[in-house]
């Protein structure tokens, strides 16, 4: 192996360990191949991950330039304030896009995570330059068709980013935010907001265009949660794996959430053998399953995982533990 490559994966992909009597790290060749594996794994995982945001972006600007900008409709969150000024105002969309995003893409540093915020910087930055640069050619001037396709474009966009760890909308970590400081729900948060989006909308644009812009929204949501396979505001996850000491681990110190480790028995074969097991049941927010999937196959490719919508959840270890570090 080439010493450079050799050097990064120790660095990224290799757990540390304790120096040799000359003060050198050693590193068995099964803990090099394994560090390789996760090395590999981890780009793959990112080059998904790019991939779609990158249809995100493009889906999103489309139902932008296609369809909403043409009508002045808006969507609701982040993107519905950025339409809703852009329509009222002399200033490009792309730069709204751009600044009204930068305090979630901040505040997603902290409730999140680094990688999320990068991701997500990613996304936005690519949108506003997509929005700017990128001519799509016109398709309909039917209101109904417009509220429809474009919700629907857009909240493909927002949904396909979501799959790649990022978020085009940024009041979805807003409401995550809110919800775990007041205790109420993310659902709760997201009615409100866009509440006086809307209520803004008609009063600035008209009635009958933040009517229309309310379809758009409900176009937009439904096809987000056809996106994300109907995941809600939280997924509780099942894990049964023989690792499940270390998959506990991970849980807690690396996604800073708290896990339930409850006895079991496995069933296999065609006899019905059975043995105990330790599973492990927690639950995370869908921006943090992208993470979360990609830390088991890590620790464990052939573990059997269960994901199940949760509409909100109450007490325990919601809120996340601070953290020494974040990967």
């Amino acid at each position: 192996m080439n010493a450079f490559w050799k050097q990064i994966i120790i660095q990224t992909s290799v757990t540390k360990k304790k120096g040799k009597p000359n003060g050198k790290p050693g590193y068995s060749n099964f803990v090099i191949a394994k560090g390789v594996r996760n090395f590999r794994l981890s780009a793959v995982l990112l080059i998904k991950d790019i991939v779609l945001i990158t249809i995100g972006i493009f889906s999103a600007s489309f139902g932008f330039k296609v369809f909403l900008l043409t009508n002045h409709f808006i969507d609701g969150g982040a993107t519905g304030i950025s339409l809703l000024i852009s329509n009222v105002t002399s200033i490009p969309l792309y730069i709204l896009i751009i600044g009204i995003n930068i305090p979630f893409v901040l505040l997603g540093y902290k409730v999140v995570g680094k990688a999320f915020a990068i991701k997500t910087a990613f996304a936005i930055s690519g949108l506003a330059l997509c929005v700017a640069t990128v001519h799509f050619p016109d398709v309909t001037k039917d209101n109904v068709l417009v509220a429809v396709f474009g919700g629907f474009f857009l909240g493909a966009g927002i949904g396909f980013a979501v799959r790649g760890g990022a978020v085009i909308d940024g009041t979805e970590v807003l409401a995550i935010y809110l919800s775990r400081k007041f205790g109420t729900t993310i659902g709760d948060i997201v009615i409100v907001i866009n509440i006086f989006i809307f209520g803004a909308a008609a009063y600035l644009l008209s009635v009958e265009i933040a009517l229309y812009s309310m379809i758009t929204y409900l176009s937009a949501s439904k096809t987000l949660d056809f996106i994300i396979e109907g995941i809600e505001e939280y997924t509780g996850v099942t894990i049964i794996s023989a690792y499940s000491e270390k998959i506990r681990r991970m849980i807690v110190t690396v996604m800073g959430r708290g896990v339930t480790v409850y006895k079991g028995k496995r069933g296999y074969g065609k006899t019905g053998e059975t043995r105990e097991a330790d599973i492990v049941y927690t639950v995370v927010t869908r921006l943090e399953l992208n993470k979360l999937n990609a830390e088991i196959e890590k620790i464990d490719p052939f573990s059997f995982v269960v994901m199940s919508s949760v509409k909100d959840t109450k007490g325990g270890m919601i809120k996340k533990r601070p953290l020494s570090h974040e990967n």
